[in-house]
This record gives C-alpha cells, structure tokens and sequence, in this order.
C-alpha cells in the first residue's frame, strides 16, 4: 500500500494547477504590456503574478524528484538516467523549436535575428547570450533555467545517493540546505562581471529555491508513505502542510509581502541582492503553500481536477510558449497601441487564442511526440 502512494505520478489537481501557473504568466506579460503594472494596489498584484513562474518551478520539482525520493526509501527501482533524459527532451523541444522557427521566421519585431540569437533560443543558452532575447520569445529565459534544472537534478540524485534507507531522514535536511545556500546567490550574481546583457541573477542557482520548495515536499510524501515513523516536528509540519485554510494564508502573506518594495520593484526595475533573496524565499514560501495542500491531503480537488482544468493542464506548456507571440500579434492585429490600457479586453484575446494555440500544439506536436517516445520505451532490444 505505501509503495503503491509513493509511487504515485500523476496528481488531477496538479495538472489543474499548471494551468493557473501558465495563466498567472500571459495575466502578468498582458498587465505590463497593457500598462495595468502602474495601476494602485491592483498593479503590483498582477505584476508580482511573474511569480507563477515559482510555480512552475516548484511542480517540476516536485514530480521529478518523487521518483528518487520513493527509491531512497526501498518504495520503487531507482529512475533510469537514459530514459529520464530521453523523456525530457521530446517533451520540451520539439514544441518548442517549432514556436522560435515561427516567431523568428514569421514576428516582424524577430525577423532580423542574427545566427547567434537563432542558436542562443534553439539550444536554450538565452541566459548566457547577450541580447539573444527576442521578441515574442522574451519568456523563454525561464524554460531556459529550467532545461538546466533537468541537467542538475541527475547530479542532485547522485549527491544524496548515499542519504538511502535509514539515513534517508537526512535528504530532507540536505535539501533545504541546497534552498538555503542558493539564496546568497543575488549578493554573489551582483559580483560577477558578466558581458552586457546577460543577468547572473537569471541564472539556474538564483531560482534553484524554487525547485528546492518542490523537492522538499516530494521528500515529505515519500517519507510519510514509507511508514517510518516521523518526528514530532515533521509529522506536525505535515499536518499543518495539509491544511488547506493555513496554507492559504501562508501564500496571501507570501504572495502579498512579494508585491511590495521588500520584493523589488515590479516589472522591469534592477533588483537588488537584498530584494532578490526576499523575492526568491517568498516564492518559495507561495509556491510550497499552494502545492503542499495537493501533495499531502486526500481532497477532493474539484475545481483543480476537473476535466476543463486538465484538459487546461495538458495544454499549458503551449499556452506558456506561445502567449508572448500571440500577445504581440493581438496588438497589431486589433489596432491596440502597447502600454496604453484595455487590460481586460487585451487578456481576452490574447488567453483565447493562447489556449487555441496551445490545444492545436498539443494535438499535432506535443501529444504525438510524446505517445512515439513511449512506444519506444517498450521496443524490446534484440541482442
């Protein structure tokens, strides 16, 4: 019974949930577009919704990590590194190239992209490349992150791979500690003398608390599927993580600390070491309130797992890729002048055709990539 709740891959109410994050990120691209940003205590709500990219991170890490997590424990085999990185990759890339040819090809504003920018976006360096973010594409700096978050959570694994069986209770301690130390990061990213363009605060190590926040759960429901008996403190933390009323609050007092001057500016303003620490913990903090409610508690989620919100779910990696070009199109298209208002009216469009979009991505790309590369998993090798 505990390995079959260890093993658990797929949560209803966590796909539901990719699509409020995917949502999050078009509502914050249209507020800024729009100019809602600069409205009074609404502006800085919508603004701060970039922290839905927290979300994102914190769901990636949470998944991914469960695998590692049971096996830590004897709860399932540990996961293979091929077929993880296989996985990865067909999930993530050829939707992905498909919408950097599109946009590069077809966007007036990305049309004159030179080869180093075309590279810098096909093979997801943006992050390292001056001024290769480009119009229609300017999100992708945080799949950018993330690809490189695939590549380390292999070496995570291995770094913990000695914390198995009875020392497995020491995973959740090293862990956050990784969460911890990454949070220096902003003081340390400010001291690097980086080419023009490029901003070491976007780099993989200032976000990595993100991740943490979904690992650090992921290690809580293995250990708590495990049997083993828990200390006072955890098995409280996790009662508590389960409420649904206190992690509520927890995010509103995350979430609205992150929308004021201790989080930084919204927006495009320079974040300073101290405001980038703040901002990273209270995303952290946000993103560990909304996903450890659907991780650890019995439901039912029926909003989160409905069929529209999963349906939503399995499109918003399409909705999260192709909502900056759309955003730009329904511009030109509609005779809307940038930063000039018609916030409700721009997010409208832009999240319906964003959704059409992403459901024909879906069908035609990612679905099929996604049904041939398990059909290869079963291919039996003939020696």
């Amino acid at each position: 019974m505990t390995a079959t709740v260890a093993a658990r891959r797929y949560y209803p109410q966590m796909e539901g949930m990719r699509a409020v994050a995917a949502l999050g990120v078009l509502t914050t691209h249209v507020a800024f577009q729009t100019g809602a940003v600069r409205w009074s205590v609404v502006g800085p709500v919508l603004g701060r919704l970039d922290l839905a990219v927290a979300l994102f991170f914190s769901l990636s890490g949470f998944l991914l990590w469960q695998p590692h997590a049971a096996a830590a424990r004897g709860l399932a085999p540990e996961p293979g590194l091929v077929r993880y990185a296989r996985h990865r990759f067909w999930r993530i890339w050829p939707a992905y190239a498909v919408v950097v040819v599109v946009v590069l090809t077809l966007l007036p504003e990305a049309r004159t992209a030179d080869p180093v920018v075309w590279l810098a976006n096909l093979s997801l360096t943006q992050v390292f490349v001056p001024l290769s973010l480009t119009a229609g594409l300017t999100q992708m700096w945080s799949l950018s992150v993330e690809v490189l978050f695939y590549a380390l959570l292999p070496v995570i694994a291995w770094g913990l791979a000695s914390l198995r069986g009875n020392r497995a209770r020491w995973r959740l301690v090293a862990v956050l500690a990784l969460g911890v130390v990454a949070l220096l990061w902003g003081e340390a990213a400010s001291r690097i003398p980086a080419p023009g363009g490029v901003e070491p605060q976007n780099w993989l190590i200032g976000h990595l608390p993100w991740f943490v926040a979904g690992l650090f759960l992921a290690e809580l429901v293995a250990w708590r599927a495990s049997g083993e008996a828990m200390p006072a403190a955890l098995h409280r933390l996790c009662a508590v993580s389960a409420d649904r009323r206190v992690m509520l609050v927890v995010f509103v007092v995350a979430y609205g600390s992150a929308c004021t001057p201790l989080a930084g500016p919204v927006g495009m303003g320079e974040l300073s070491p101290v405001g980038f620490a703040t901002k990273i913990a209270l995303g952290a903090i946000g993103a560990y309130a909304v996903l450890a409610p659907l991780a650890l508690s019995e439901g039912p989620f029926r909003f989160l797992a409905s069929p529209v919100m999963t349906t939503l779910g399995r499109w918003s990696y399409g909705i999260f890729i192709w909502h900056v070009a759309v955003l730009s199109v329904v511009f030109g298209l509609f005779g809307i002048i940038p930063f000039s208002g018609s916030f409700l009216l721009v997010w409208a469009i832009t999240a319906a055709l964003s959704v059409g979009v992403a459901a024909a991505s879906y069908a035609f790309i990612e679905d099929p990539v996604r049904r041939w590369a398990t059909r290869a998993d079963r291919v039996p090798v003939e020696m």
